[in-house]
């Protein structure tokens, strides 16, 4: 089926979701993620496949973002089966006044139609961006890339399944068959089929769909977080805070890229930092170091792209500040918009950086890794929007919205 197709599916069925009532749609996503437990072995084999065909071409955080294990697929149906207990968005009055006139003007909620989502090698982002689509009473065009594809075509099969079960057509949640640019092109330039596109990948996909997509979109993903250690700051727990951030999975997007240090605690604390994240790991990182840090441990020497480059790996560039407003600048010069955070037990010190840090995500005393949906209590998440029309942070099911007003009158005119 070309993607020209898919999209006149998923327009013309998009409309049967958008009237569905509550109970219809979390039958829906119980059937889903059923369908998910019930055919793992299925998704492991589609997934053994992908895995096999990248292993030499893709770095092992890479195709650690890839793998799928059993635990996984069951994390995936528990993400659907959260985002069904979740109050439905669709219908809500926003807002409502009467005019003098007696008319009742009412902006309500409503579904955004056809989602289009163009993502990388993260297999999970099938099932949940699937989920959110159907609770928010979207449809779905789904297009992984190629590392992906056998994975995400199998769950999208074994979701359609799901829906079918209970009545609900699959071509609402539908994956692109073509993993070239030509079928990235087309979602973007679908006018009148996508009424929402939302990239989730690397820095080169997102920078492409901005500048060429005629649809809307939203930009998101790119995540060159930073962690800034304030004088301060409780060094245990700055400690196992950037190992977390930075280590617990590297290749994600609200993984640590960025340590910036205070010059006062700079000789006491570096050491300390090579120790924990060199010395100590099976999995050393990689410190590339300003040539104020390099003067306290060793490391390699960074350049200047290194603080403008998300590592999706064991590398963390470190630079050491005289300030925390030094640190607040260096963030706003190099930060993509997506999560940073202080390290500080100075309560002034964090509300300065909260409120002068300009990110979708400011964290005090915890790791940039709870920047996700399910994290913030949305069930999963559509993706990390960096900007600040629409939508900002994780994207849930209120994200999957529009508004229109509807009004009442009594045969008023104007």
């Amino acid at each position: 089926m070309t993607t020209q197709d898919i999209l006149k599916q998923a327009k013309g069925c998009c409309s049967i979701l958008a009237a569905a009532d509550t109970e219809t749609k979390n039958r829906a996503l119980h059937s889903m993620a059923d369908a998910l437990i019930a055919n793992i072995p299925a998704i492991l084999q589609a997934n053994e496949m992908d895995m096999s065909a990248a292993k030499d071409t893709l770095s092992p955080s890479m195709l650690d973002r890839l793998a799928l294990t059993t635990q996984r697929i069951e994390a995936m149906a528990d993400g659907i089966r959260q985002v069904a207990q979740l109050p439905d968005p669709v219908g809500k009055v926003l807002r409502q006044v009467q005019r003098p006139n007696g008319l009742i003007i009412e902006r309500k909620s409503v579904p955004m139609g056809v989602v289009a989502i163009i993502y990388e090698s993260r297999p999970n982002v099938t099932s949940d961006a699937a989920a959110l689509a159907i609770k928010s009473g979207n449809a779905c065009v789904l297009r992984s890339g190629k590392d992906a594809f056998r994975s995400a075509n199998a769950i999208v099969n074994i979701l359609q399944l799901g829906l079918l079960q209970v009545g609900i057509p699959g071509a609402l949640v539908q994956l692109v068959q073509d993993t070239t640019r030509e079928s990235a092109r087309e979602l973007m330039t679908a006018v009148g089929y996508v009424d929402l596109l939302i990239p989730r990948g690397g820095a080169g996909l997102i920078q492409n769909c901005v500048e060429n997509a005629r649809v809307p979109c939203i930009q998101t993903g790119t995540g060159i977080c930073h962690i800034y250690v304030d004088k301060e700051a409780d060094q245990s727990k700055a400690l196992d805070i950037i190992e977390n951030a930075k280590t617990s999975r590297p290749s994600v997007c609200n993984a640590m890229e960025v340590c910036l240090v205070h010059r006062d605690i700079a000789e006491e604390f570096l050491p300390k930092l090579h120790k924990r994240l060199v010395l100590d790991r099976q999995q050393p990182v990689q410190l590339r170091l300003d040539s104020s840090a390099a003067a306290i441990i060793p490391g390699i020497p960074a350049n200047e792209a290194d603080f403008d480059t998300e590592f999706l790996d064991y590398i963390l560039a470190v630079a050491v500040v005289d300030s925390p407003e030094q640190a607040i600048a260096h963030i706003g010069q190099h930060s993509t918009g997506h999560s940073e955070a202080i390290i500080t037990e100075n309560a002034q010190t964090a509300n300065c950086f909260t409120q002068m840090v300009d990110s979708a995500a400011v964290y005090v005393n915890c790791s940039t890794r709870f920047t996700d949906g399910g994290e913030f209590g949305l069930g999963c998440e559509m993706g990390i929007s960096t900007q600040k029309l629409h939508a900002r942070g994780p994207m849930g099911l209120e994200e999957l919205c529009s508004y229109k007003y509807v009004i009442r009158g009594n045969g008023q005119i104007r």
